[in-house]
């Protein structure tokens, strides 16, 4: 068990969660995330551990309620428990020194990209991209400022920041400076696309997928991604990978696998309230 003791609304749908977790606090590093099951009949779901606090033993979680299993989390309140939290899992982020860094946050993926951004800030310049569809859906936008040299903010229909998608001012970033690096995390479509813009730059691109998870430790396969040609499990030899060797479609295409049993299941848990 693990007990949530705060609970925000960041934007619709969008829920943040600061859980006791000690012993996964203790050993958490950057890149890093959890498996949960919300009840003992629940499945397992991965979420990306967006902050932690060592001496208060704490861990944050972020995380979209968009089927069954995250409205049914987003549904519990401070002082009520998570039946099972298990990490911190996957390879903790390389962090670099002396480069300039580009991090691009989409949606929920700016989380995920904070501890890993706050990290680096430590040794290299931090130019950070962060995206959303509208204003509302925009998150966490003072934590990567005050990790960020340089904060750009852009949302799809132009109500806050700059009106486009990230790769935009991503490519005037290559086009005018020396990047040494790009993190990219977000939807699957967004982070092929951020592979695509830097690919003819030769800079190195770094993604992370762990939205394809089930298990989390390697045992069921669920989780194979094709890097370079060579199938990897993206729970134990990722969840980072070089995005310039990502097959995108295929992971899409196996994002996608069961999405109508995902319509199904969650139509049925919201009509049974």
């Amino acid at each position: 068990m693990a007990r949530i003791l705060e609970k925000t609304e960041l934007a619709p749908d969008i829920k943040e969660m600061v859980v006791d977790a000690p012993l996964i606090a203790r050993k958490a590093e950057p890149g890093q995330f959890v498996i949960v099951v919300v009840d003992d009949k629940g499945e397992r779901i991965p979420l990306t551990i967006a902050d932690f606090d060592r001496e208060k033993g704490t861990i944050t979680i972020v995380f979209l309620e968009i089927g069954k299993t995250t409205m049914k989390l987003g549904r519990l309140n401070a002082g009520e428990e998570i039946a099972h939290l298990t990490g911190p899992l996957g390879n903790p982020s390389e962090i670099p020194e002396d480069e300039t860094i580009v991090f691009v946050g989409g949606g929920v993926g700016t989380a995920a990209v904070y501890p890993i951004a706050r990290k680096a800030k430590k040794s290299n310049e931090i130019i950070s991209i962060i995206g959303a569809r509208t204003k509302d859906a925009l998150i966490w936008e003072d934590r990567m400022r005050s990790v960020s040299d340089e904060l750009i903010v852009t949302t799809d229909d132009g109500s806050y920041g700059r009106k486009g998608v990230v790769t935009e001012p991503l490519k005037e970033l290559l086009e005018e400076k020396k990047v040494d690096r790009v993190v990219a995390i977000g939807p699957a479509i967004m982070m092929k696309f951020v592979a695509l813009t830097t690919k003819p730059y030769g800079v190195k691109t770094i993604a992370s997928l762990n939205p394809i998870m089930v298990d989390g430790s390697g045992m069921c396969g669920a989780c194979r991604v094709q890097v370079g040609g060579v199938t990897k499990f993206a729970c134990v030899d990722g969840p980072e990978f070089d995005a310039h060797e990502v097959d995108f479609d295929l992971l899409m295409k196996r994002l996608s696998t069961y999405r109508e049993e995902e319509e199904l299941a969650k139509k049925l848990f919201v009509e049974g309230g």
